[in-house]
């Protein structure tokens, strides 16, 4: 699976970045149109239109052509990757910290036996 890992530094990597993770949580109400994702943000377009190529080249986005507008969408399966992964690590973690607790817990006991 050295492909999904590689996938998910390129999600961590757009997701690093204020600006990318504000474009996300923008998309995550909607479609949106370049000019509308660029309005809140106090940069030249072509900085910005530079987040949106990070974001699209990591599968976060996704765009689409109409006219001369082109709209941006969020692609949900790459957070999802993202997320399960965390969860992973989060579950293997919560298992150490259980048995290092566990393990205070027994030394406090013959702690207080021998006291």
């Amino acid at each position: 699976m050295p492909n999904h890992s590689d996938d998910l530094d390129h999600v961590f990597r757009a997701l690093s970045d204020p600006t990318r993770r504000a474009v996300v949580q923008r998309l995550s109400e909607g479609p949106a149109s370049v000019s509308q994702l660029a309005e809140p943000f106090e940069m030249a377009l072509p900085s910005f239109l530079q987040h949106l190529r990070v974001l699209e080249d990591s599968g976060l986005v996704q765009s689409k052509k109409s006219g001369r507008v082109r709209t941006f969408e969020i692609s949900p399966k790459p957070l999802a990757d993202a997320e399960s992964w965390l969860g992973h690590q989060r579950a293997i973690w919560e298992g150490r910290l259980d048995r290092i607790e566990k393990l205070i817990a027994k030394m406090k006991a013959a702690e207080d036996k021998n006291g």
